[in-house]
């Protein structure tokens, strides 16, 4: 198993991760047999097919990819996310859906395009600042640039709008930037501009504001914005301990939004109770540490950057949805990895784990 001999201790955490996801989400998927519009044989099917099929060969491919042409094609697989996730505008390919625009429409099936951005802007983001990493302490040569690098990006998940997945890049961004050896000077201003933006765009989408309305007390509106998270805790409450029992949730039957997409982790904590929602997330947790000492261990700084920069992505994306789902953070729409419902976010997430396969196998010699 050469393609995976990178680090086999990462590669297990993966497929175990993904098995037991694709278990969990078949379970969440039979909650939708109440609902008649949704076609739970299909989504099963696209979920292991294009997700987990289509994405563990993508995984295969990424961990072969050869390291020195990754650096020289990094640049030009970013501007192909870009083009890709603008396409969602163009009128006949976009496919706009609960007043947002961020699918593109194959016919059989949907791609969101966002998901193979944030490994674009990854690749490309490693490969800007490992050669600068001793002149970041110069605004032309660091903030500067790197506010301009963020820019594009943002402006396209705003655009569609997808405020949280917008975040989520300029999160990995800023986390790689220091990383890299920023001056902690710049994190004053990147908090001021950031804190800045949030409040106008917070002000600007009645939406957000509701969330953050919610947040604060979900009772208010009990049948409308506090639904969702409101149900949710009701399912992982319900959960106890050790759990209904795997397939035995009752809030994914026509109780709890969205049972195989966003709100899987509480039909998941519902199932197993405590113990297995702790299994779980202390899977990735150590999926994400593995990662990070993948990370720490790569032989030069374009590799460790990108190892650290998907493994920061995975494990935020992850507490920010289970954060969510038991209410210590406003809804905010992103899938839980390797589980929601969604091909596209399965594979874009196995891609990054074969990349991350790919700097293991060029640690550091002892």
């Amino acid at each position: 198993m050469k393609l995976v001999s990178g680090d086999r201790i990462f590669f297990m955490l993966v497929l175990g991760i993904v098995l037991a996801g694709l278990a969990i989400f078949s379970s969440a998927a039979l909650g939708l047999l109440a609902r008649e519009s949704s076609s739970v044989s299909q989504d099963i099917l696209l979920q292991a097919g294009l997700g987990f099929g289509l994405g563990f060969l993508a995984l295969l491919a990424a961990r072969a990819f050869p390291f020195e042409h990754l650096k020289r094609f990094a640049p030009y697989l970013y501007l192909a996310t870009i083009a890709l996730t603008a396409a969602v505008f163009i009128p006949g390919i976009g496919l706009r859906a609960n007043g947002a625009t961020r699918w593109i429409d194959l016919g059989w099936t949907t791609v969101q395009p966002a998901e193979f951005l944030k490994i674009g802007f990854v690749l490309a983001l490693a490969w800007w600042l490992a050669p600068r990493a001793r002149a970041l302490a110069e605004p032309k040569k660091g903030i500067i640039p790197f506010g301009a690098i963020l820019v594009v990006p943002t402006f396209l998940l705003l655009a569609q709008p997808n405020t949280s997945m917008a975040v989520l890049i300029i999160a990995t961004g800023v986390v790689m930037y220091f990383a890299a050896g920023a001056p902690w000077r710049d994190f004053g201003i990147i908090a001021v501009v950031v804190a800045v933006a949030f409040f106008i765009i917070i002000s600007l989408r009645p939406y957000a504001i509701e969330r953050i309305k919610t947040f604060f007390d979900p009772s208010a509106n009990s049948l409308g914005s506090g639904y969702q998270i409101q149900q949710s805790l009701i399912a992982i409450g319900s959960g106890g301990l050790l759990g209904r029992g795997f397939g035995q949730s009752v809030e994914k039957f026509n109780y709890l939004p969205e049972p195989s997409g966003d709100s899987v982790f509480a039909v998941f904590a519902e199932e197993t109770g405590f113990v297995g929602a702790s299994a779980l997330l202390l899977l990735f947790v150590a999926l994400a540490a593995r990662g990070i000492v993948i990370a720490g261990n790569s032989s030069e700084l374009f590799g460790g950057l990108i190892a650290l920069g998907f493994s920061f992505i995975l494990i935020l994306q992850a507490f920010v949805n289970i954060s969510a789902m038991i209410g210590i953070i406003p809804l905010t729409g992103l899938p839980l990895p390797f589980i929601s419902h969604g091909g596209t976010a399965l594979m874009a997430a196995l891609i990054m784990c074969g990349f991350i396969l790919n700097v293991a196998a060029r640690r550091k010699s002892a």
